[in-house]
């Protein structure tokens, strides 16, 4: 194998990992603000979630992980739509950031 096919080979086999890194944490994602809006007696929205920012950050051992910040929508009645976001540092759930909403009896 030359220099060049090393390379190539070397580039989709970190775009197959980046893919699949970000499909896991795309599914984790999802899963958390579904079984929060549960826990809160919500209404998750479309059943799914947007990744709307990327970063390179630091988990708490110290190494590199993607900070990947993806929106929801969720609602209280049914009648409105409110916007969340959800931080995840590699799997793991960051923050959660949710529009004001109403609390109903």
């Amino acid at each position: 194998m030359d220099t060049a096919s090393i390379i190539l080979l070397l580039l989709f086999s970190a775009l197959a990992w980046y893919f699949s890194d970000s499909m896991r944490a795309l599914e984790k994602a999802r899963e958390t603000g579904k079984r929060l809006c549960i826990e809160l007696g919500l209404q998750f929205l479309d059943d799914t979630v947007a990744r709307v920012k990327l970063d390179l950050a630091r988990d708490k051992n110290g190494r590199r992980v993607f900070r990947r910040t993806y929106r929801f929508e969720f609602s209280e009645t049914g009648n409105t739509r409110l916007e969340g976001h959800l931080v995840m540092l590699g799997d793991k759930l960051e923050t959660v950031a949710m529009e004001p909403y109403q609390m109903l009896p």
